[in-house]
């Protein structure tokens, strides 16, 4: 890997926090840095956020800039801590059913197929889990850093690693069944997409711009399309990695890169259905027919799913580092780097409810059941929060 990419990835955040600002220019609340990040204004609380349980997993998120994000499976939440504590929670009452301590550094947050739960490692290490009791089955040791959750389908376990490659594991053993190298630009942020599973497809998005769909238990290449196409004189202004979460409805996929475009894909052929500028490294969600994005300058947006352009945006979030948009009950839930998280309507985007749920701030992936929204927090605050309309 060039000294370039290597220094790079030492400074994870830097590009997502605005290509030329500094990290100390980009958390003052400076009224003369265009980034600063906007201010928070009160607004009038127009849910009810009641917190159901919390508590705390091992060191969070620690020092790697990592994104480790929960998963749920029927009425358990499992979380990770990059220290190596793995929990299961009932994602009712809050009540631990199991802990371990792995000897392992985390990197990758947790991936789950039926009674398997799946982790990556910062030294290239994927481990398979019994999700009853958190015993290790298999652990295989890749090339590169695990920075995002592997993913299965009950016969091939997928892990994207941050130096470009997508292997398959087997689901049983985890020998390595197949490996495909992507072409890492010289400069990339210090994240990588999970890949999406869909029966026997994959489709993954890559740093150099292009989502592939893949025969999960070959690895052969099915399409490909470019989303973000490299612009610029200098190698900063060309990245354009797609590292956040994507979503797939019925045989729509929708896809946003860093200096680049949302677009939503036809996954039966690899076309392009629309399209949009946008520069994200947080992903998309989608509810009440529309698509959400953040973009890096704090701008949340929803396009209509349909394809007829934007619904409505919500400016007043300008550069707080804004986390994926996560949709719960009837509204949209987006954290930021001072730890709050942002309620804002579906319908309109309207901003109608504020609660801080970790004050060393929210980078992962939120996850929803119905009307509850479960936050992990970057110091390992794992928070449930009921949202419902005020009376």
């Amino acid at each position: 890997m060039p000294q370039v990419n290597r220094w790079l990835l030492a400074v994870p955040l830097l590009l997502s926090l605005g290509a030329c600002s500094t990290i100390e220019g980009w958390f003052e609340m400076d009224d003369d840095n265009p980034k600063a990040p906007a201010k928070l204004v009160d607004i009038e609380q127009q849910v009810r956020i009641k917190e159901l349980w919390s508590h705390g997993v091992g060191n969070g998120q620690g020092k790697g800039f990592y994104r480790i994000q929960p998963v749920i499976q029927g009425d358990v939440i499992y979380a990770a801590a990059a220290s190596g504590d793995l929990e299961a929670f009932d994602r009712h009452s809050g009540d631990s059913l199991w802990d371990v301590e792995l000897d392992n550094h985390l990197s990758g947050g947790v991936g789950a197929y039926g009674q398997a739960l799946f982790v990556g490692t910062s030294d290239g290490q994927v481990l398979k889990l019994d999700a009853a009791n958190g015993e290790v089955l298999w652990s295989a040791r890749l090339a590169g850093e695990v920075l995002s959750p592997p993913q299965s389908n009950g016969r091939v376990v997928l892990a994207h690693t941050l130096d470009g490659k997508l292997q398959g594991l087997d689901f049983a053993t985890g020998e390595l069944l197949w490996t495909y190298d992507s072409n890492v630009p010289v400069l990339t942020l210090r994240g990588s997409s999970s890949p999406l599973v869909k029966e026997n497809t994959a489709y993954v998005g890559f740093a150099n711009g292009r989502v592939l769909a893949f025969d999960a238990a070959t690895g052969g290449i099915i399409w490909e399309i470019r989303v973000a196409i490299p612009q610029g004189r200098s190698e900063i202004e060309r990245v354009v990695d797609i590292d956040g979460t994507m979503d797939l409805v019925g045989t729509d996929l929708y896809v946003a890169s860093y200096q680049g475009r949302i677009m939503a894909i036809d996954v039966a052929n690899g076309r392009k259905l629309w399209q949009h500028n946008v520069s994200s490294f947080s992903g998309v969600s989608q509810g009440f027919g529309n698509v959400y994005v953040a973009d890096e300058d704090g701008t949340v947006t929803a396009y209509q799913r349909s394809g007829q352009g934007e619904r409505w945006s919500q400016t007043e979030l300008a550069y707080r580092s804004l986390s994926r948009p996560t949709p719960v009950s009837s509204y949209l839930a987006v954290g930021d780097f001072d730890g709050y998280v942002h309620l804002m309507s579906q319908v309109n985007g309207e901003l109608v409810g504020r609660v801080r749920a970790d004050s060393d701030g929210v980078r992962a992936d939120m996850v929803s059941v119905d009307n509850v929204l479960y936050v992990y927090g970057n110091s390992g605050d794992l928070v449930a929060y009921e949202v419902t309309a005020r009376d």
